[in-house]
């Protein structure tokens, strides 16, 4: 079957900037003359559903074709480090989820409300899709909880706890700027750096990773617009909105390292067996480095230096200033 044509590499390249509502500039101010209810309704759940039910989504099955299939992954080790890189992607969204759900009623007005719950809708359904994908990779459901368990990084864990507690203490400001910009930004990111990856060698996951990405650039998108208002009548919450963002950064970076280091034999069989194919050093490249060939330091520099441009950017655009964390 064919995908709606969104979900290939040409959706995916150049979406990097947050989508505001028409009309809207990005970032801290609304246009001269536009009033925050149309900019919100811009964030409607009909606009919701045109985009994606009824838009990229339309006629996938778990987010990708519905003739498409995992590769058969025969070496172990890779196979451990597939499930090992999707228990994360599980570990993130069950905290995107969480997150989105509880800012629902903290939220001061009811378009904010409807967008967080298409947003929630959302963050289930990324659930939904890396889950299946466990199940894909031969992880049986009876032991879907004791293999997240099993593999879940603890930094990032503690990463989605600084997260939830100013979800769970309904700060909406600083419950959006930790979802919307930086777990959501973390996330663009590195969805974006496995889509690249896997375009060639499982098209699948990449269409999988393809509207997850389009989601998580309407998430930054109400983020920054939204926030950014906030920020202004609400200046005083600035060094603890900035605290929140510097602890949540310096377990993300944990997350990054560790996660690359326990992948470095993974990705050392992988390249092997890609050098012996037909398609031996055309990997896609991403952020000016060969998928293919690069590896786990050049990678994670690539990926930590994305990342925390972005964060520079978008916080910016809000009002506030990246603190970079001290890492031990």
């Amino acid at each position: 079957m064919a995908l709606n044509k969104s979900l290939g590499p040409d959706y995916v390249k150049g979406i990097r900037v947050a989508e505001p509502g028409p009309g809207v500039k990005s970032g801290t101010g609304l246009n001269k003359g536009t009033l925050m209810s149309d900019f919100l309704n811009a964030y409607s759940i009909q606009r919701w559903l045109e985009l994606c039910p009824q838009g990229y989504l339309e006629d996938t099955v778990y987010g990708h074709g519905a003739d498409e299939q995992e590769p058969l992954i025969e070496d172990e080790v890779l196979r451990e480090a597939e499930i090992r890189t999707t228990v994360q992607l599980v570990v993130g969204e069950r905290a995107a989820l969480a997150a989105s759900s509880g800012l629902v009623n903290a939220a001061p007005d009811y378009p904010s409300k409807r967008f967080l719950a298409t947003q929630t809708l959302d963050e289930a359904r990324h659930v939904e899709i890396f889950t299946q994908r466990l199940y894909d990779l031969g992880v049986k459901k009876d032991d879907l909880e004791s293999t997240i368990d099993h593999f879940a990084n603890p930094n990032l864990v503690k990463f989605a706890e600084v997260l939830l507690e100013k979800v769970d203490n309904k700060d909406f400001v600083a419950g959006v700027v930790g979802q919307n910009i930086v777990l959501e930004g973390m996330a663009f990111t590195v969805f974006e750096m496995m889509e690249a990856g896997n375009r060639q060698a499982n098209p699948k996951f990449a269409h999988t990773l393809a509207g997850t990405i389009a989601d998580e650039r309407r998430h930054v998108g109400f983020g920054e617009n939204r926030i950014g208002s906030l920020i202004k009548q609400y200046p005083e919450k600035k060094p603890e909105i900035e605290q929140m963002q510097k602890e949540m950064a310096y377990h993300m970076l944990n997350t990054f390292s560790s996660s690359f280091r326990q992948g470095s034999a993974a990705m050392d069989a992988a390249q092997s067996m890609a050098a012996q194919s037909d398609g031996a050093g055309e990997g896609a490249e991403w952020q000016g480095v060969n998928m293919a060939t690069a590896g786990p330091e050049e990678l994670q520099g690539a990926l930590e230096n994305t990342v925390i441009n972005e964060f520079k950017t978008r916080l910016a655009r809000i009002g506030l200033e990246y603190q970079a964390p001290v890492m031990s």
